[in-house]
């Protein structure tokens, strides 16, 4: 009896090129003795029989590996779905940047076949956990790929933070609000608020304050295992911890937020694996030539 092999396809179907770039994707992968399933509401709108369309978080249950065509948004929601199951996640990006695609749109039939091939490595890349407590009650936990921001919610007022990091007071920051990131991360919201950019290789964990009025403001890398305890004050107004861009929940002031390394990685394929100081380059546009001609 043949070995069962199974893709989940996500994507972005309110886009045309997204849509018909996933209907070749599952043509190609059922025509190669795969069970392809995509997600409930992407799957009118592919319009190809022999797909299965699934839904909740159990989407990604038993599969080989989990494709995610589009951009960092898309990688990042299909995520969701392939972290709990320890499912690799190749993104093919389909978008601007997708700098945490793996692949680009002009090798999309060749990563197909690779995968078909089993020929892919899989690196496992550090998340964030986080939880939010009010006094004793936890009001919610959640997780990230590439950050955790705490941010203010009233544009005219000014955030009130008091920053621990592993149990000991670090500073306290009037302040748009602070990102903990990961080294994935550190090329996203945290890079734009002035942080540095990580190698995904390395273990470490950043905190990098937003527009705070402090002499002490400079970005931290902290060890792996550290811990961030973030207080939205008492006496300040409210704020909103948001994960990822993608899941949000209300801070009242005397929040305490609480973020470690997470327990479940996110595994990434890596097809032909490249130095990311060429990833850098790609996606920055980085000027590696002077003006006056080759350096």
């Amino acid at each position: 009896m043949a070995e069962r092999r199974d893709a989940l396809l996500v994507t972005h179907t309110g886009r045309k090129d997204s849509t018909e770039h996933a209907r070749t994707v599952a043509t190609d992968l059922l025509a190669a003795g795969f069970g392809v399933r995509v997600v409930e509401e992407e799957a009118e709108d592919l319009d190809l029989p022999g797909v299965t369309p699934v839904c909740g978080p159990e989407a990604a249950a038993g599969t080989e590996i989990v494709f995610a065509l589009g951009g960092d948004g898309t990688f990042l929601r299909a995520a969701e779905l392939a972290r709990p199951y320890g499912a690799p996640l190749l993104g093919i990006n389909l978008g601007r940047v997708g700098f945490l695609a793996e692949a680009e749109i002009h090798d999309l039939d060749q990563a197909v076949r690779d995968v078909v091939a089993r020929e892919y490595t899989v690196d496992e890349r550090l998340t964030l956990d986080v939880t939010v407590e009010l006094g004793e009650i936890e009001l919610a936990s959640s997780w990230a790929l590439n950050e955790v921001s705490v941010e203010k919610n009233a544009r005219e007022r000014m955030l009130e933070l008091l920053v621990d990091v592993d149990g000991r007071p670090l500073s306290r920051y009037g302040c748009d609000g602070v990102v903990c990131a990961t080294p994935t991360g550190s090329t996203a919201y945290a890079f734009s608020a002035g942080g540095p950019v990580v190698w995904p290789e390395v273990e470490a964990l950043l905190l990098v304050p937003i527009s705070a009025h402090a002499l002490f403001s400079r970005p931290l890398v902290t060890a792996p295992t550290s811990t961030f305890v973030i207080t939205v004050e008492p006496y300040t107004t409210g704020a909103l911890l948001c994960c990822d861009g993608r899941r949000t929940v209300d801070l009242p002031p005397g929040a305490r937020v609480t973020v470690r390394r997470g327990e479940l990685p996110v595994r990434v394929v890596r097809l032909r694996p490249r130095p990311f100081t060429d990833r850098l380059v790609a996606k920055f546009e980085l000027p590696v030539v002077g003006w006056r001609g080759q350096a």
